[in-house]
C-alpha cells in the first residue's frame, strides 16, 4: 500500500474513542449511509471505503453530466452564425467579405464596459486571433486578457476574428490585405490618436501580422507577437519534437492529400490533433482526471475552455499548402524569399515599428528558439540591426505553456498589462535589441509611485549574441531540414502528378462531410450529449446528487490511493512521450543526416557551406544607409533644448543600457515648448539623438552648448532638473554619476551664459536709446551680443569635449 494511504489510515485509527465517536456523530447528519450503518464507525477501513465509494459514485455522475453539457455546448456553438469565445461585447466595423479580395475575416470594435471608459486620444489596440484549428476569441477569453488589459488602460480596442468557413479561393495574401484594410479603417476612426495602432498577434496570427507589417509598414505601431513561431527549423535538441513532423511524414504531400479528401478544404481538427499528440498524459488522462477529482469546482472553467478547444474551423487547400510549404517545411519567411502577387518582397527587416516577442520556456508548441530565431536568421551582428533601424524587444516566461501565454489570468494581470501600460515607452526605444523584465514592486522600490500596478517593467539592452545564446543555431540541423524541404517538393510533385487526379475523382461532398464528422476529436464531442439517449438522464441524476453531495474527506486513504494511481498513470504516459519523442528525433537525424539523402536533395556534403539563405543586403540599402549617415553628420548641431536634454540623458545612460517605466513617466516633465509633441514626433527625436550619439559621441556632446544658445535660462535649468530626476529614477553607477555631474555643469554654464547675454543686451539697449531718434535703423537687442555669444559657445564646447576626453582617459588608465 502506498505510504500516503497508510499514513492517512493510521491517523484515522489513532483517534481516541471519544474523538472517533464525536467525528462519527458529526458526520451522521451529512452521511445518510453512516446513519443507516452505525457499526461502520468502529471499522475505519470499512468506513473509509464506504465514504470513498459514495464520493466516487457521486463524482462519476457529476463528471458524466459535465461531459453531457460539453456535448450540448459543442452543438450550440456550431449552430451560431459567428461562433467565438469573446467575453466582451463587440460590434462589426468592417467585413472582409466586402473587400475587393474577400476572405472570412472581420474587424470588430470592443464595446468598453461602463466602468472603464476610453481615454481621449489614446492609442488604439488591435488584437488578432490565431486561425490554427480553433475558433476566434482567445485574446478576450476572460477579463484578465489582452483585450481586458487594453480596455483597463483606457485604450480603444478592436478585435480581428474570422468565420469557420473560408471564402472559396481565399489565400494567405488575401488575409494579409484584409488586415491592412482593417488597420486603415482603425486609423481613420482615430485621427487624433497619440500614435499608430498597437497590434497584438497570437500564435499563427503573429507571423501573419509580421508578414502584413513587412508589406505595409506605414500602418503599424508597436507589434506584440505572443507565442508566434517565425523560425520553424529552430529548436533545442531533445526538447522540441514537433518540428520533426514534416520530415517524418515525407514533407507536405500529406497536407495536399488531406485537403483533397476534404473536398478542397483542410479540417482544422487535424491541427488540434497535432497539439493533443504533443502531451498524451494531458490529452488522455490529466485533463479529464483533474475535472473528475475537482468536479464540484472545475466544471465551469472546464466547459469554458472546451468551448474554445472544440470550436474547429477550416482552411482552404491553397492556404494550408502555402503555410506548410513556405513556413513549416520551407522556412522561407526569415530568409525574405516570399513575394506577394504584386512583387513585394516580404522582408521582416522592413518593419519600422518595434517588435515585442513574448515566449516561454514551458511552451512546447512555440519554444523560444522558434519565436526568436528570426533575429539570428536575419541579422549577423548588431550593426545590421542598427542599419535597418529596427527595434526588437523580447520577454521570456520561465514555465507557462503555449495557451497560457495569451489565456492565463496571471499573464494577463502581469505581462500583458505591463506591455499595454508601457506601449509608448516601447514605441520610443532607439533601434537595437532589448529584453523586457518585469519585477515585483515592493516597499523598497525606488519611486514606486511612478509604476502602475504591482510590477515594474525594465528594459535592458541586449545583442544579437545574447539572442543567439537562446536560439543556439545548429548548422548540421539546418542541413537536415533543408534536405526535408527539397525532398518535400519532390514528393509533392509526384503526388500531384500520379495520385491527386485519382483522389479528386473519387471524393464527393458527401464523403468529405462524413470524413469531417468521424474525426476522432469531433466524435468525442458528438457522442455524449442530449442527442444520446443514454446521456440525457444524467441531468436529473446529477441534480439529485448535488442536493445530497457528500465529498470525501481529504485524509481518506482510498482518496490518497486514487491520487497515487493517477500520478502513476500520468508518469507512465510521460515516459511513453519521452521515449516516442526521442525515437522521432533519432529517426529524423538518422534519415536526413545521411550524406546520400542530402545529395539526393541537391545538397553538397563536402563544401561545408551554410544551407540557410541569409536575406543579404541590397545595393539600394547600402546607398540608403550611406546617405542617412551623411545626413546625420549635418544634424549633429541641430535641435533645441528638448533635443539637448534627450541627448544628454541618453549619453549618461549609454554604458548601463537600461531604462524602465519610472523614467519614461518622468520624461513627460521635459519642456516641449508651446505646442504638444506627439508620440510619433517624440519617438523620432529620441531615435535621431541615439543615432547621433552612436555615430559621433564626442561631436554630439560638444554640440550641446550651441543647442542651448537660444533657450531661456529658465528652460535650460528646467531641462537640467528633468535630466537629473530621470537619471536618479533608477540607481546609478559611479561612472554614470560622474557623467551626470559633468552634463549638469554644462547646462548650468549655458544658463549662466544666457543670463549674461540677456543682461548685456539690456544694457546695450539702454545705451542705444539717445541715438534711437536720429538713427535710421535701430540695432536689435537680440543681435547685438553676437561676438560674446560665439565666444561663450566655443568655450563651453571646449569644456564639454575636454571633460569627456578626461573621463575616457581615466577609464582607459
Amino acid at each position: 500500500m502506498p505510504a500516503k494511504s497508510s499514513a492517512a489510515l493510521e491517523r484515522r485509527s489513532s483517534q481516541s474513542p471519544r474523538s472517533a465517536r464525536a467525528t462519527s456523530s458529526a458526520a451522521t447528519g451529512d452521511a445518510p449511509w453512516l446513519a443507516a450503518n452505525p457499526w461502520l464507525a468502529n471499522l475505519p477501513w470499512m468506513s473509509a471505503a464506504a465514504e470513498y465509494a459514495v464520493d466516487a459514485w457521486q463524482r462519476s455522475v457529476l463528471f458524466a453530466d459535465v461531459m453531457r453539457q460539453r456535448g450540448n455546448q459543442y452543438q450550440e456553438h456550431l449552430a451560431e452564425s459567428a461562433p467565438n469565445v469573446l467575453d466582451f461585447d463587440a460590434e462589426v466595423i468592417l467585413d472582409a467579405h466586402e473587400l475587393p479580395r474577400p476572405c472570412n475575416y472581420c474587424l470588430m470594435r470592443i464595446v468598453p464596459p461602463k466602468d472603464t471608459p476610453t481615454l481621449p486620444n489614446a492609442r488604439p489596440f488591435v488584437v488578432v486571433d490565431p486561425r490554427a484549428g480553433h475558433g476566434p476569441g482567445i485574446g478576450g477569453f476572460k477579463p484578465d486578457s489582452e483585450i481586458g488589459a487594453a480596455l483597463r488602460a483606457g485604450h480603444p480596442c478592436y478585435f480581428v476574428g474570422f468565420l469557420p468557413d473560408p471564402v472559396p479561393g481565399q489565400t494567405v495574401e488575401d488575409v494579409m490585405r484584409a488586415e491592412a484594410a482593417f488597420l486603415e479603417k482603425v486609423i481613420s476612426m482615430h485621427p487624433e490618436s497619440a500614435g499608430k495602432p498597437a497590434v497584438i498577434g497570437n500564435c499563427q496570427a503573429g507571423w501573419q501580422i509580421l508578414m502584413t507589417a513587412a508589406m505595409r509598414p506605414e500602418l503599424f505601431g508597436p507589434i506584440i507577437v505572443a507565442g508566434a513561431p517565425v523560425s520553424y527549423w529552430a529548436g533545442w535538441r531533445g526538447r522540441n519534437p514537433m518540428r520533426y513532423s514534416g520530415g517524418l511524414l515525407g514533407g507536405s504531400w500529406l497536407t495536399a492529400l488531406t485537403s483533397d479528401l476534404g473536398d478542397g478544404r483542410f479540417d482544422g481538427a487535424w491541427l488540434v490533433q497535432n497539439f493533443e499528440n504533443l502531451d498524451p498524459a494531458n490529452t488522455l488522462w490529466r485533463k479529464k482526471y483533474h475535472l473528475y477529482a475537482n468536479v464540484d469546482t472545475e466544471a465551469q472553467r472546464y466547459l469554458g475552455f472546451e468551448k474554445y478547444w472544440g470550436g474547429h474551423v477550416f482552411l482552404n487547400a491553397q492556404e494550408m499548402q502555402y503555410i506548410v510549404d513556405n513556413l513549416f517545411v520551407g522556412n522561407r519567411l526569415t530568409s525574405a524569399e516570399l513575394i506577394t502577387s504584386d512583387g513585394i518582397r516580404l522582408d521582416l527587416r522592413n518593419i519600422r515599428s518595434p517588435i515585442v516577442v513574448f515566449c516561454s520556456y514551458g511552451d512546447n508548441i512555440t519554444p523560444p528558439p522558434q519565436a526568436l530565431g528570426f533575429v539570428t536568421d536575419m541579422y549577423r551582428d548588431d550593426a545590421e540591426v542598427l542599419s535597418h533601424d529596427q527595434t526588437i524587444v523580447y520577454a521570456t516566461h520561465d514555465s507557462i505553456g503555449h495557451l497560457g501565454i495569451f489565456v492565463s489570468g496571471s499573464t494577463g494581470r502581469k505581462e500583458h498589462r505591463k506591455f499595454v501600460n508601457n506601449i509608448d515607452l516601447i514605441d520610443v526605444l532607439p533601434a537595437g535589441i532589448y529584453q523586457a523584465q518585469i519585477a515585483d514592486k515592493t516597499d523598497d522600490t525606488l519611486h514606486g509611485e511612478l509604476a502602475e500596478g504591482d510590477y515594474v517593467m525594465s528594459i535592458q539592452r541586449r545583442s544579437v549574441e545574447d539572442v543567439r545564446a537562446i536560439v543556439q543555431p545548429d548548422t548540421q540541423s539546418d542541413r537536415r531540414f533543408a534536405a526535408v524541404a527539397h525532398l518535400s517538393d519532390i514528393h509533392l510533385g509526384l503526388y500531384r502528378s500520379l495520385v491527386q487526379p485519382w483522389v479528386r475523382a473519387m471524393v464527393t461532398p458527401t464523403s468529405a462531410y462524413w470524413m469531417r464528422l468521424l474525426h476522432p476529436l469531433r466524435v468525442s464531442y458528438e457522442l455524449w450529449s442530449d442527442r444520446n439517449p443514454f446521456a440525457a438522464p444524467f441531468a436529473e441524476k446529477a441534480e439529485r446528487v448535488r442536493q445530497t453531495r457528500h465529498a470525501v474527506s481529504s485524509d481518506n486513504p482510498f482518496l490518497a490511493l486514487e491520487t497515487a494511481v493517477s500520478t502513476a498513470i500520468e508518469e507512465s504516459l510521460n515516459f511513453y512521450r519521452d521515449m516516442r519523442d526521442d525515437g522521432y528525433e533519432k529517426a529524423f537525424e538518422t534519415i536526413y543526416g545521411q550524406p546520400w539523402v542530402q545529395a539526393l536533395a541537391g545538397l553538397h556534403g563536402s563544401d561545408g557551406t551554410a544551407v540557410r539563405v541569409h536575406p543579404g543586403t541590397s545595393p539600394e540599402h547600402v546607398a540608403f544607409v550611406k546617405e542617412a549617415l551623411e545626413l546625420r553628420r549635418h544634424e549633429v548641431r541641430q535641435g533645441g533644448v528638448l533635443e539637448a536634454g534627450i541627448r544628454a540623458l541618453l549619453w549618461v545612460h549609454r554604458l548601463h543600457g537600461e531604462a524602465d517605466e519610472r523614467q519614461f513617466n518622468l520624461a513627460r516633465s521635459l519642456p516641449r515648448g508651446d505646442a504638444e509633441i506627439s508620440i510619433e514626433r517624440f519617438r523620432e527625436i529620441i531615435r535621431r539623438q541615439a543615432g547621433l550619439l552612436r555615430m559621433a559621441p564626442n561631436a554630439a556632446m560638444e554640440a550641446i552648448p550651441g543647442m542651448l544658445a537660444h533657450a531661456s535660462p529658465a528652460s535650460i535649468r528646467l531641462v537640467a532638473k528633468a535630466v537629473k530626476e530621470l537619471s536618479f529614477a533608477v540607481p546609478l553607477e559611479d561612472d554614470e554619476q560622474n557623467d551626470l555631474e559633468r552634463v549638469l555643469a554644462v547646462f548650468e554654464r549655458a544658463a549662466q551664459k544666457r543670463e549674461a547675454d540677456v543682461d548685456g543686451a539690456g544694457k546695450a539697449s539702454v545705451a542705444a536709446k539717445p541715438r534711437a531718434t536720429t538713427s535710421r535703423k535701430a540695432t536689435s537687442p537680440a543681435t547685438t551680443p553676437r561676438k560674446g555669444t560665439t565666444a561663450a559657445k566655443k568655450a563651453a564646447t571646449t569644456a564639454v569635449a575636454k571633460s569627456t576626453r578626461t573621463s575616457r582617459a581615466k577609464k582607459t588608465n
